[in-house]
């Protein structure tokens, strides 16, 4: 770290030095990374430090280096510094999200000094998770859901998720499944538009959660794509991400019930004037369009990803019958 960016971490944590400072990992086509700061002589032990540097020479693993890349992930980390500064302080114990000390610009570098989860309760990540675990996280979903349920994405991406269509032009003209290019806006429109609208944390991925060592009670962490839209989105992204296909087959009902019984319970909670049965019915048929959203981006971003499957593709072309008969009426 720069000497500047080590004073204003010393200054706003008002620590007298450091002591292990630690490589939690590098950001997305090096566009900066994350460190575990230790602190001696503050009242925090410890913080993770995001040190955000996007740079037009970034390196995509896929391939992806184009204007719009670039631009877009710029984006993303203006969303985070607005989600944490504006909005991460609405969730509660059940959405727990890092507390963010501190925010800046030092030389060239944007400054995120976060909450160290790890010395907070959530030390655990987990690369295979039990049903419990797959459970806990639909369960934060569902309490995050209901707090921004019909808020508008003041600063935040109009609508939320890496993968949503307006920001992926390059990614569409890549499809050769030209029934699949032609719903695609019919598709991203069925989202968009439903009525009950919520924030999506837009990347809820397994590695963005961390768990108590007894896997009861997770946080959040990564808001680059935090706003606007559907929760299956959420979802659907978060199966996808843990589950194979035969799991997602086999476990989708039971899934699905667990996080719409604990969103009608949050939304009763959080949003008692919102008809929580009636957000549970609409959102329950688009769950297979928001898998359809995220198999269109897939296909044109890497066709041959393992989450392009037998259950991913029956789900997407299910929707892209109806679509089509819907058109023919």
């Amino acid at each position: 770290m720069k000497e500047l960016v080590k004073n204003f971490i010393l200054k706003e944590m008002s620590a007298l030095a450091f002591g292990n400072i630690e490589l939690i990992q590098s950001l997305w086509s090096g566009y900066g990374e994350i460190l575990r700061c230790e602190l001696l002589g503050s009242k925090v032990s410890s913080v993770v430090v995001k040190l955000i540097k996007p740079s037009q020479n970034s390196d995509h693993p896929r391939g992806w280096n184009t204007d719009m890349s670039h631009n877009r992930k710029v984006k993303s980390y203006e969303v985070e510094e607005a989600w944490y500064k504006e909005w991460a302080k609405k969730c509660n114990s059940k959405c727990r999200v890092p507390q963010c000390f501190a925010i800046d610009t030092c030389d060239d570098e944007v400054v995120v000094i976060l909450e160290d989860l790890n010395s907070s309760g959530f030390p655990a990540r987990k690369s295979y998770v039990s049903s419990f675990e797959v459970k806990s996280c639909l369960g934060w979903l569902a309490e995050f859901h209901s707090i921004f349920m019909g808020i508008k994405p003041k600063s935040l991406w109009e609508q939320g998720t890496y993968w949503h269509l307006d920001t992926r032009p390059d990614e569409l003209k890549m499809i050769d499944d030209k029934r699949l290019k032609e719903v695609a806006p019919d598709i991203d429109k069925k989202l968009a538009t439903c009525k009950y609208q919520t924030f999506v944390h837009g990347d809820a991925k397994l590695a963005n959660f961390c768990f108590s060592p007894d896997g009861r009670y997770v946080a959040a962490v990564d808001f680059q794509y935090v706003g606007g839209g559907c929760g299956m989105k959420d979802v659907v992204y978060f199966i996808s991400s843990c589950l194979d296909e035969y799991e997602s087959e086999m476990y989708e009902k039971d899934l699905l019930d667990y996080y719409f019984d604990k969103l009608k319970l949050a939304i009763e909670t959080n949003q008692p004037g919102i008809d929580s049965n009636d957000v549970v019915r609409e959102w329950r048929d688009l769950y297979s369009v928001a898998w359809a959203d995220f198999y269109r981006f897939l296909e044109g971003w890497s066709p041959s990803h393992w989450k392009v499957n037998s259950y991913s593709r029956r789900l997407t072309y299910e929707v892209i019958d109806r679509i089509e008969a819907e058109k023919n009426i």
